[in-house]
């Protein structure tokens, strides 16, 4: 069982991200936007999974080189996120396995 301790801790982390979310889409609502921040905001997604991504690619190994590589060749040729995800995580899966 978890300690209350770190249960309440827990409680704590999920109200303070709900709260952090909650207060940026209510400003965000609050002001108008213009278009340049509007782009600006569409690319946010992008660059935190890339800073996410890309250290992990550059201090991995052989396998999680390979398997970014596929990731990219299978999101470019079929535009399918899952399917290339799930393609990158069966690649470095297999290549830890056997390799």
């Amino acid at each position: 069982m978890i300690e209350s301790r770190v249960f309440i801790i827990i409680l704590g982390m999920v109200a303070v991200t709900c709260l952090t979310r909650a207060l940026g889409f209510w400003l965000v609502g609050r002001f108008p936007l213009s278009r340049r921040l509007e782009a600006w905001f569409c690319y946010i997604p992008a660059t935190v999974l890339i800073s996410i991504v890309v250290p992990r690619i550059t201090q991995g190994g052989f396998a999680e080189a390979i398997a970014a590589g596929v990731t990219v060749l299978l999101a470019l040729r079929s535009r399918n996120l899952l399917l290339s995800m799930f393609g990158g995580i069966l690649v470095v899966w297999i290549m830890r396995q056997f390799l």
